[in-house]
């Protein structure tokens, strides 16, 4: 217990430059480059991991510095992008384990302890990084969840926007792929936002509709039904042969609503 003791004491007496030697050494050992500011982030948070583990080898109880976790969070965080990729964070930690194990060996060949006490200080070392990869990997897909949900959102209010083109009349002009989400949208956000514009004429454009499926189709033919209960007249345009085929095999009468070509027509024809 002595000797763990003088490891123990070594460790939080030398956490600073011992962080920097695992930092420097997981870099080297992928030839990764980081800014300054990153490489600075990852020795405070290396110092708070190397007085944790000093603190750590005289309780039973495992456990992490809170400064780990938040680390591991802020690096998943980092990567919530269209191009963020968590494998390179991921690739850091085969590295660390590796130095981690070559500086804890020769610490223990240098104070003389025992294999069972380099192999306790090991497990310790392994256990606070498999919780640190875990919480890497559980907060980068909560917040690629939360990325994804926000930019469907956004979106979907690009792919349907109201314009408001003369007095009483509006363009809803659809665009892109229309999904069941984008449908549910629409409905819930769209028409209650023309329902307050006060208008008699609303013009559903599909010409910037890349596909509809026959789900989706059912789902338009609802919106342009709320319309006419709102006491608006719908006018379609722009529907290409093959969204009109789809509309057909789907059942949908479209007897109800006026359609034209293009929207310049449509607008010609309201007197």
């Amino acid at each position: 217990m002595t000797l763990v003791f003088n490891v123990s004491n070594h460790l939080k007496a030398n956490a600073k430059s011992l962080a920097e030697e695992i930092v420097d050494g997981v870099l080297h050992s992928i030839k990764l480059e980081i800014p300054q500011w990153e490489k600075e982030q990852a020795i405070e948070m290396y110092i708070a991991f190397i007085n944790f583990l000093g603190d750590s080898l005289f309780v039973e109880e495992e456990g992490v510095p809170r400064t780990l976790i938040e680390w591991s969070k802020k690096n998943a965080a980092r990567q919530v992008s269209p191009e963020g990729k968590i494998s390179e964070i991921i690739v850091r930690y085969p590295p660390t384990r590796d130095v981690f194990t070559d500086i804890i060996t020769n610490i223990s060949i240098e104070f003389g302890l025992s294999l069972k006490d380099h192999s306790f200080i090991i497990k310790r070392i392994n256990n606070m990084l498999d919780i640190s990869l875990n919480e890497t990997v559980f907060a980068f897909e909560r917040l690629s969840d939360e990325y994804k949900v926000e930019t469907q959102r956004e979106l979907a209010e690009l792919s349907a926007p109201i314009v408001l083109i003369k007095e009483g009349i509006a363009v809803l002009p659809l665009i892109g792929i229309i999904d069941s989400y984008r449908a549910n949208y629409i409905m819930e956000k769209v028409v209650p936002k023309v329902a307050e514009l006060r208008i008699n004429y609303v013009i559903a454009d599909f010409s910037g509709i890349l596909k509809i499926d026959t789900d989706i189709a059912h789902h338009l033919h609802q919106i342009g039904q709320m319309f006419n209960l709102l006491g608006l007249q719908t006018l379609t345009t722009g529907l290409r042969p093959e969204l009109a085929k789809t509309v057909v095999k789907s059942g949908i009468n479209m007897s109800e609503f006026t359609t034209f070509a293009n929207v310049k027509q449509a607008l010609e024809s309201i007197k």
